[in-house]
């Protein structure tokens, strides 16, 4: 826990997410994505920030800014992936093959966020089936037993819990997901050497732990205990009516989420400390894992590219 929470380390607020053979890092001004290759050569792309919040100050207001940057985050780390997966397409599949989005629209930069777009749509649906309707569905099973809203909420909270523990748990053991989870462990080891200011170079990152209290899975366990309290104000209605509500309190809960998350990140006392040990726990066993020299180098290459310039600063608070 020393080693996660070291006392002489600065917060940044630059973060990052794991990709296909790759990592992506957010810096105060610029986004960076470095992949490594297949010919083993690191391609690493560069781009201005040109965030909404920036225009719509209330966008940062607390609260509404958890759910807003959710919203960013998922847009941003779908094309990432996508990007990243273009390096390796050509080791799987015919590049000459068309598929139909190829032939209707032409142009690439529409394309790719027509691609983005429906690969978002996916997500939710997906996401909507395992963490809402299924746990929703299951637990009014026990309304029979029960007229009490808290407890019957509590019931659904439990088992969306064991769905995402479930869900983590086979996702882990397939061998391309296991590597995305080594390169999130080192985009932790790296972001831990930097808050610690030792020089960022392949051996002294390694020294690092894989987990770090500002991760995004951190966040979405974060979500799914707030969502047992604030779903509690909704009541039982029908299942129709609860998977409604689930998702227009999403960006309620999500925003509460983050707010949370914030206090437990930005602190070094024993109760952020304690509320800190659940989502670092599941990183250690579900989505991290330690990477190889490889895998740092792309990390370090990312990081260093988003490093604040003169003038900035990436200090979170």
């Amino acid at each position: 826990m020393d080693k996660v929470y070291n006392k002489k380390a600065f917060k940044t607020s630059i973060g990052g997410q794991a990709l296909i053979e790759g990592v992506l890092m957010k810096g105060p001004s610029k986004l960076a994505i470095a992949v490594r290759k297949p010919n083993d050569e690191i391609e690493l792309k560069v781009d201005d920030i040109n965030s909404l919040a920036d225009k719509y100050k209330f966008l940062k207001l607390p609260i509404i800014r958890g759910a807003f940057m959710l919203i960013q985050a998922m847009y941003t780390g779908i094309n990432a992936l996508t990007y990243s997966a273009s390096f390796w397409e050509d080791e799987f599949e015919d590049s000459d093959k068309e598929g139909v989005l190829d032939r209707v629209v032409k142009d690439k930069k529409k394309r790719e966020s027509i691609e983005t777009s429906i690969a978002i749509i996916i997500s939710f649906v997906v996401a909507a089936v395992l963490f809402m309707i299924i746990p929703s569905v299951t637990a009014g099973f026990v309304h029979k037993y029960t007229q009490n809203t808290i407890l019957l909420n509590l019931v659904e909270g439990l088992i969306r819990l064991v769905v995402f523990g479930i869900y983590l748990y086979y996702i882990s053991k397939l061998e391309d997901i296991r590597r995305v989870f080594e390169y999130h462990g080192s985009e932790h080891k790296t972001i831990h050497c930097y808050e610690a200011g030792d020089e960022l170079t392949v051996e002294n990152v390694k020294k690092y732990p894989i987990v770090h209290p500002r991760c995004g899975t951190s966040f979405l366990f974060m979500v799914m205990i707030i969502s047992i309290l604030v779903l509690s104000f909704f009541g039982w209605p029908s299942i129709a009516l609860r998977v409604a509500s689930r998702i227009v309190a999403l960006p309620l809960v999500a925003g509460i989420a983050y707010e949370i998350n914030r206090v437990i990140g930005k602190s070094n006392s024993k109760v952020c400390k304690v509320l800190a040990i659940p989502g670092l726990e599941i990183q250690k066993y579900a989505t991290v894992r330690e990477p190889d020299d490889k895998m740092i180098e792309v990390a370090i290459t990312s990081l260093k590219a988003v490093l604040p310039e003169e003038g900035e600063s990436d200090l979170w608070n």
